[in-house]
Parts: structure tokens; C-alpha cells; sequence
């Protein structure tokens, strides 16, 4: 669906509702985003009418969480959560609560975690609902809890992370009462699933999107860095990354100081509409600096050997204990275990610069260059000259294939085992040099390696 339509449907349930006798409002995110000005991505629907009513009143429903009042609205191949007003109770886990009663608006309003995501909308008399006072904090640009903050982090500690993304995300501020529960009660997050965790994370660090606000030059993706670093959440999340902040780099090389503030400038220099995994292959590919950095006696210069090899080992067991999908896994520790190599890509050999470029990886490896470039001492030789000499590539395409394979090597006399894999190699790497470059020269080569 268009964001037009998707509106428009979400408008059509709610005068469905209200024909049958039934009030309902938009509510939450989409309300918050709607009067910011930005296009909703989905839209939640609160009512008074009960599971039951709901399925009957629509043909296609999926009861998701029937017991807590949420059901599932399919219009159109798009998914739209109703939700009855209800109260809740003796959260037991930081996470669930032990009572659930269905309730009225205004008590089912109070029961949210913060009041810019407190506001109820009806789209048909298009009046605002506001019991918990967020309007006037988005006007202000404030994040602020619903009641007491320490009561609503306790009943859900993922909310902390939460409020930062917000924050982040929309370029408002945390209010101070807000904040400083966050940073009191940061140790419980630790409690919170590291699949949910994941899933914050991910909205924080995503590259600029669609985000409304009135902040220019703005970056979330580092502003929430700062967020986590001055909340206490980041020691507790991902420690290895906290470690960063007073790990020093030398000046020559570095003089945005600390390797924070190299992955926090990376972080502000990311384009929109960058690949989804650029900004993990920001934050881990110097995660392993704090472990190796050593200082030369005789220079001062500082020195992280090696960091590349154990920043990708490192950066394997956080995506692991994030519990990210294997391949997405595997793109980000290659891009971390790869990134030194970029500094030698001009005394290359041609094959080994051309086995860089055809890796799959590659276009991703290359923005993290550039911006590892642009976050410390802003010089894009090595990435204008990789620019040049991938377009270089694009205009050969007969070195892409291989020349000739396993089979055609025993055809021409060449013995079956180790010996066909070394020739491969060997005729790959000419091939790339553009030693060889038909198949007629390959098994002439070939032919003359034998006779050898």
C-alpha cells in the first residue's frame, strides 16, 4: 500500500468501528509521527470493542495476542493491530504484566510508556485525545514518561532503550526526571531478551531515513551513541563498544582524538539510504583497538597491530550474543576483518586488487573506507582511486568467468588432486592480471606448464 492508502484504510476501520457502536482512535506512533508530519509506516487501532466483536466486524483476522485484547486486521495484504482499551498491572519480569483488565481510553492511555506515544486521533472528526499531556511535550520536543518514570522502566526495562531511540530518531530532548531513571535502573536492562535488544538497536544505529525534524546537519545514529554513552545503557549493552571511549589513537593519524569519537563522526557522516548493515560495520570495525593499542616508547606514536583479525573474532561473538541472522553476520565481521586492506590498495597487484574489487562484499567494504576516512583525517585518495578501478572492471567483463575448470585441466593431461587446484589459482591470478585473457592462451599456458 501507499502511505495514502494505508492512511485511508486505517481511517475505513476505525468508521467501521464507530458504525457499529464502537469508539476507536488511531493511537501511539503513528499519531506522534502524523502530527510531526512524516508518513506513518503502520497504524495501531485502540477501540472499545472487544477480541471477539472485532473478528466479527472484519473477514480476515488474526488473533495475535487475543488474550490481552490485540487482534490482527488483514485489509489488503497490509497488517493492522486492534487493540481493546485495557489497564495493566503487576509487571513480575520487567517485561509482562501479571494483570491485563480491559478498561476505557483514558486508562488505557495512562498504561503507555511515553506522552508524545500517549495520544489518541479519531481521522473521521480528525480531534485529538491528549489525557497524558503529549501534545504540549511534542510541541517542546520533549520524551517523557507517562507517571512516575521509575514505575515505567520498571515495568518494562526495554523502554529505557526506547526513549533514547526516540530521542535519537526525532531529535528531542530527554526529559531530566526521565533520564536520570534511565541512567539509576541501566543495569536491569541486561535482564531484556538480546533479540528485543537487537531490534532497538538496529532502529537507533539505522542510516537517516524519513525522520521529521527541525535540527539540520543531524545525525541519530550518533546522537544515539552519545545517548547510550551518557545513559549508562551502552556499558551494560555493548560493553566492548563502551571500551572505546577512552581509548586514545594517535593524532597524525587521528585527530578526532578517541576511537568514540572516530565511530561517533563515521556514524554523523552516514548518507541516507545507506545499506542497513553499514552502521554495524561502523561501530565494530575498530572494536578491538582498546585490546591491542600499544604505545611506542621512542615516538608515542600508538599502535593497534593486528586489530583487524581480533575486532572480527570480537565482532563475531557481540552479533552472536545480538543473535543477528547468520548472513547478515557474516557480511559485517568480513567488512571488519577487511578494512585495514584499503590502505595498501596502490601497491597492489593487479590480481589482488581485483579479487578486492569482485568480492561481494566489496560496495559495502568501500563506504566504510570513506567513512572511516571522512571520521578522521578526511584524505579519499585510496577511495577515488578504488572508485576509478572498479569502473575500470565493469568494462571487462571477460575476466569475471573463470577461463577454464577442473574438468578442462584433466582434458588437457593435467593429473587429478592438489596439482589441479595450484594451477586454478595460478590461472586465475593471470587471468586477473590480464596475463591471459581467451581460453585459447590459458590452455596454451597450460599446455606449456606441462611440457615443463
Amino acid at each position: 500500500m501507499t502511505p495514502e492508502s494505508l492512511k485511508t484504510t486505517a481511517a475505513e476501520i476505525v468508521a467501521r468501528l464507530h458504525a457499529a457502536g464502537f469508539a476507536a482512535f488511531w493511537v501511539g506512533g503513528c499519531v506522534r509521527d502524523f502530527l510531526l508530519g512524516s508518513e506513518p509506516h503502520d497504524f495501531d487501532i485502540a477501540t472499545d470493542a472487544k477480541p471477539e466483536q472485532v473478528e466479527k466486524l472484519f473477514p480476515r483476522t488474526i488473533p495475535v495476542g487475543k488474550q490481552f485484547g490485540v487482534i490482527i486486521v488483514l485489509v489488503g495484504g497490509q497488517q493492522f493491530q486492534v487493540a481493546t482499551f485495557r489497564a495493566e498491572a503487576d509487571y513480575q519480569d520487567g517485561r509482562r504484566p501479571e494483570k491485563i483488565e480491559f478498561a476505557n481510553a483514558e486508562a488505557d492511555a495512562a498504561r503507555r510508556d511515553f506522552t508524545v506515544n500517549g495520544l489518541f486521533y479519531d481521522p473521521l472528526t480528525k480531534k485529538i485525545h491528549d489525557w497524558v499531556g503529549g501534545e504540549k511535550d511534542l510541541r517542546a520536543k520533549i520524551i517523557r514518561t507517562i507517571g512516575v518514570a521509575e514505575e515505567r522502566f520498571g515495568e518494562d526495562h526495554l523502554r529505557m532503550l526506547r526513549a533514547i531511540r526516540f530521542a535519537a530518531r526525532l531529535g528531542f530532548e530527554i526529559e531530566a526526571k526521565t533520564f536520570s531513571a534511565i541512567q539509576a535502573l541501566a543495569p536491569k536492562i541486561k535482564i531484556i531478551s538480546a533479540e528485543r535488544i537487537r531490534e532497538e538497536l538496529v532502529k537507533l544505529f539505522a542510516p537517516p531515513g524519513g525522520e521529521t525534524t527541525a535540527l539540520t546537519n543531524y545525525s541519530p545514529a550518533s546522537r544515539g551513541l552519545s545517548l547510550l554513552r551518557d545513559s549508562g545503557l551502552l556499558e551494560h549493552i555493548l560493553p566492548e563498544l563502551a571500551a572505546t571511549i577512552a581509548c586514545e589513537q594517535s593524532p597524525d593519524f587521528h585527530p578526532e582524538g578517541s576511537v568514540f569519537n572516530h565511530i561517533a563522526l563515521m556514524l554523523g557522516k552516514m548518507p541516507a539510504g545507506a545499506d542497513e548493515l553499514l552502521p554495524w560495520a561502523v561501530l565494530l570495525h575498530d572494536i578491538a583497538k582498546p585490546a591491542t593499542g600499544e604505545r611506542d616508547a621512542a615516538t608515542g606514536k600508538i599502535h593497534f597491530y593486528g586489530h583487524e583479525k581480533i575486532g572480527a573474532e570480537m565482532a563475531d561473538d557481540i552479533l552472536r550474543r545480538l543473535k543477528f541472522p547468520n548472513r547478515e553476520r557474516e557480511i559485517i565481521v568480513d567488512c571488519v576483518r577487511h578494512h585495514m586492506q584499503f590502505k595498501d590498495v596502490r601497491q597492489m597487484r593487479k590480481a589482488t586488487l581485483r579479487r578486492l574489487l569482485m568480492r561481494a562484499t566489496f560496495p559495502l567494504e568501500l563506504e566504510l573506507h570513506r567513512l572511516d576516512c571522512l571520521g578522521s583525517n578526511g584524505n579519499l585518495e585510496h577511495y577515488h582511486f578504488l572508485v576509478e578501478q572498479a569502473e575500470v572492471l565493469k568494462h571487462l567483463p571477460e575476466i569475471i568467468p573463470l577461463l577454464l575448470n577442473g574438468n578442462d585441466l584433466m582434458a588437457l593431461g593435467v593429473a587429478p588432486g592438489k596439482k589441479i587446484g595450484e594451477v586454478l589459482h595460478e590461472i586465475r591470478e593471470r587471468q586477473l592480471a590480464e596475463e591471459l585473457k581467451t581460453l585459447d592462451e590459458a590452455r596454451a599456458w597450460v599446455k606449456r606448464l606441462l611440457a615443463q
